[in-house]
């Protein structure tokens, strides 16, 4: 199942409680603030595979190699490579404190919700 949901950050932080009540019988998306992507997913995802990590782009900001993941489309699974993920520009030092949380799959009652990578 893949549910696209407009949402807020406050919204975001109740939608697996929302998640949980409307479960897979939800199928009208949601408007409200931000735009975001809801995955929810019926079963878990295949094993990760391996995948050679190439050598980062030249670049004056810092990136990080975020792993391949399976990514599923309302019907299968299907493989994503990984790649070089950039972090903000600010000017600031804060981009130097910044560290990568990659993007996972949590299971809830109603299946797998995929969370996306950010920078914290």
């Amino acid at each position: 199942m893949r549910l696209t949901h407009s949402i807020s950050l406050a919204t975001s932080l109740a939608l697996p409680l929302l998640m949980a009540m409307t479960g897979p019988s939800l199928a009208a998306p949601l408007q409200l603030a931000q735009t975001a992507t809801v995955i929810v997913a019926p079963t878990a995802p295949p094993p990760l595979r391996e995948e050679p990590i190439p050598p980062p782009p030249p670049s004056s900001v810092t990136t990080v190699w975020e792993t391949g993941h399976w990514n599923w489309t309302g019907t299968e699974w299907v493989w994503a490579h990984g790649q070089y993920v950039q972090a903000p520009v600010t000017q600031t030092a804060q981009t130097a404190q910044m560290t990568w949380e990659p993007g996972h799959w949590m299971q809830q009652p109603n299946g797998w919700l995929w969370v996306e990578g950010r920078w914290r």
